[in-house]
């Protein structure tokens, strides 16, 4: 069995200015393992799409260097890195049919016209586009034209896919569908893919692990459940995923049990993840589906005032008063036995202190 290469491809020390003065993207240091499908998620200007493009060969590390498969590749040019590339917008050729298309990376590289012909056929396959090879891209649909673009990327077999949102211009229902496509893909064929969203549903769907960007930083480098599960501090768990934050101040501390004193004067108990001293300023996360309604054994029990109920299907979703925040969220999975509650009711809600995680401020 072969040995899968964990620095596959490895950033060192990169930094990245447009102007020389203001980096864009701060020391990196990151190994990507071969067959991997990472995801570069995090906010407009935090660093994630420059991190691609110098790994596209597009833009060019200020400082530090960038290794595919050991070799250093910063001062080669994009079309020798044998990387395939799906961007937002498809980037189809409009005069070429779908087979031409597929053609273009193939013929570019001198392959055999009898071995064109086949990698086009089972890859068009791939795709679930076997009779669409004679089809313009105007003919297809978004969803069809994007399953072409993939198809490109992987047609001659690179050993490195970069995908810069590719999904981000197609409706809910297309996305959705689309990213369990991709997932199925990459694991059938094993590829390394390097995906770039700003959509933390999206991420958290398809990746092996998630680098959160924020500010030219790795913030957290996670697998999806730990990311979301146990974010390391206020960024990320504010921006994955639904989150109420709880303000306050650290009373005492003791291993994993920390006593906060929140803004309204009540004791809190949490988990203290980002804090370590008496005195500290907390932002406390706690997730919303981890909140119970008339909690018989929690360590954190409050009550709450009823603001907003939504239906959403699978669950509802309810906004109540409590610690004097009026933003809070719990949500309530739809079952035979679910709870009824009606907008002003007074409820007693809790969680456990394990889940409420105290957070830099």
């Amino acid at each position: 069995m072969t040995e899968v290469k964990q620095d596959f491809v490895k950033f060192e020390q990169v930094d990245k200015s447009y102007d020389g003065e203001f980096l864009v993207v701060k020391g990196l240091d990151l190994d990507i393992a071969q067959g991997e499908f990472l995801t570069l998620l995090g906010p407009s200007g935090s660093g994630k799409t420059t991190t691609l493009m110098m790994l596209a060969g597009f833009e060019t590390p200020t400082n530090g260097e960038i290794y595919l498969d050991g070799n250093p590749i910063s001062n080669i040019p994009p079309y020798k890195r044998g990387i395939g590339m799906v961007f937002q917008n498809y980037a189809l050729f409009p005069h070429l049919s779908v087979y031409e298309n597929l053609a273009f990376p193939l013929k570019v590289r001198k392959t055999p016209e009898e071995i064109i012909n086949e990698k086009i056929k089972q890859t068009l396959a791939m795709v679930s586009l076997s009779d669409f090879s004679n089809r313009m891209p105007a003919q297809l649909s978004g969803g069809q034209q994007q399953r072409v673009a993939v198809a490109r990327s992987l047609v001659f077999d690179p050993q490195l896919v970069l995908m810069d949102e590719p999904l981000g211009a197609l409706d809910k229902n297309l996305r959705e569908s689309m990213q369990y496509e991709l997932k199925h893909i990459h694991e059938s064929l094993g590829v390394t893919v390097v995906y770039v969203t700003h959509d933390q549903s999206e991420a958290l769907t398809m990746s092996n692990r998630i680098a959160v960007f924020n500010d030219g930083y790795i913030q957290q480098l996670s697998n999806p459940n730990d990311l979301y599960e146990t974010p390391v501090n206020s960024f990320v768990a504010e921006f994955i995923g639904e989150n109420n934050t709880i303000t306050g101040t650290v009373k005492e501390i003791s291993g994993n049990r920390a006593k906060v004193e929140a803004d309204t004067g009540e004791t809190v108990i949490a988990n203290p993840i980002a804090v370590s001293s008496v005195g500290e300023k907390t932002k406390m996360s706690l997730r919303p589906e981890r909140v119970s309604i008339n909690p018989s054994d929690l360590e954190n029990k409050f009550e709450a005032t009823v603001k907003e109920i939504i239906y959403h299907g699978d669950h509802t979703r309810v906004r109540v008063n409590i610690l004097n925040d009026d933003q809070f969220i719990l949500k309530i999975p739809n079952s035979n036995d679910e709870i009824k509650l009606n907008v002003e009711d007074k409820v007693q809600l809790g969680w456990s202190g394990h889940d409420c995680r105290a957070l830099d401020f």
